[in-house]
């Protein structure tokens, strides 16, 4: 099924993805649409978490709401879901806990857990097939955008996505991670290339729904070793940039520019700058100039990169951290995305990201 929208009037972030020089740098910000807004609580209500991303109507609605706040500052949306999904897709029982986080109340815990095996016999299809509420709160925001801005689409990277299934949620330790990977690395390999595959078709059929651009989101990279790393996180990243243009063209659709944000790995930033990806995003935890050291003559676009935390200083503090950041990567007239290096935060208050969104914006439109 193809789908008819109204033609972009900002395609600012395609054009930098693209790498063209660009009139000024593009802006968007991880978990734009969450709980540091108001609105936000208003029209999500007593719902579950999992409840507003199944009910495509409530997830446009919170996808709209930091674009229609900060008009004319944020160049891209992103739609309102979870990466999650993905093993809820899988069949796998996931809960959203007040003040905790994801829950999973029977995580895997070794490949002689017959969950396992039914996991990993899942047919990547049919998972995706699970996933139809995302692909219509896509299409639908598409509409109700009317052309302001593009729409990002997203999925959790295997190797995370593969954290939460066998930690059972967030951890600080990874003790359940880590005896996977050290002593059943092969049944570790195989989840990980089943998520891959499944994350490359529902990729590609949110691009089918609507999305105009894909980010990848290793939020846990970062607990990898260079070596566990380039073992069980960097192979899985390359089959998604690798196998996704390939499943959009079997869809007949052109490819989208692909993003990647693999967190904590500054490492690895070399290697990543080479596993197919369009946009690498970074976190606050490497100097921007350096990343574009790292970068040299490479034509990978960065994004990001500010510590999500400078929101809850003073305007100086966080016009101080825009220059830097708008000199470090070279002006913002070519090869950068404006972000955070990470998602925005509870209680942030909304008119100090109005703030950095309009120093961005005004440092790099001279």
């Amino acid at each position: 099924m193809t789908h008819e929208f109204e033609p972009l009037t900002n395609d600012l972030i395609l054009r930098t993805a693209r790498g063209e020089d660009v009139e000024r740098a593009p802006i968007w910000i991880m978990r734009q649409a969450g709980r540091y807004l108001p609105e936000y609580h208003e029209a999500k209500g007593n719902r579950d978490f999992f409840e507003c991303c199944r009910d495509p109507e409530v997830a446009s609605t919170l996808t709209l709401q930091p674009i229609e706040r900060f008009a004319g500052l944020l160049d891209a949306s992103i739609i309102f879901s979870d990466i999650l999904v993905v093993p809820q897709a899988l069949g796998m029982a996931v809960e959203m806990v007040d003040k905790k986080g994801p829950h999973f109340p029977d995580p895997l815990r070794s490949p002689d857990d017959g969950q396992y095996a039914r996991v990993l016999g899942r047919d990547a299809a049919a998972a995706a097939d699970e996933l139809d509420y995302v692909y219509r709160a896509i299409t639908l925001t598409r509409r109700k955008l009317r052309g302001r801005v593009p729409l990002i689409g997203f999925c959790g990277a295997p190797w995370t996505l593969f954290c939460y299934m066998v930690e059972g949620g967030g951890t600080k330790f990874f003790i359940e991670s880590k005896k996977w990977v050290y002593r059943h690395p092969d049944a570790t390999k195989a989840l990980l290339q089943k998520i891959a595959e499944v994350c490359v078709e529902y990729l590609a059929r949110q691009v089918r729904a609507g999305a105009q651009l894909i980010q990848v989101f290793d939020s846990w990279a970062g607990e990898l070793s260079p070596s566990t790393f380039k073992h069980f996180s960097e192979p899985y990243l390359a089959y998604i940039s690798k196998n996704l243009p390939e499943r959009l063209r079997e869809l007949g659709l052109d490819p989208v520019p692909m993003i990647v944000f693999p967190k904590g790995a500054n490492y690895a930033l070399d290697s990543i700058c080479d596993l197919g990806y369009d946009v690498v995003g970074l976190d606050w935890l490497i100097e921007p100039a350096k990343a574009v050291e790292i970068r040299g003559v490479r034509r990978v676009v960065f994004q990001g990169n500010a510590d999500p935390g400078v929101l809850y200083g003073s305007r100086d503090a966080i016009s101080e951290t825009v220059k830097e950041m708008v000199q470090g990567f070279g002006g913002g007239k070519k090869g950068w995305i404006a972000n955070l290096g990470h998602g925005i935060t509870p209680q942030v208050n909304p008119e100090d990201l109005r703030f950095y969104l309009q120093e961005i914006q005004r440092l790099t439109a001279k």
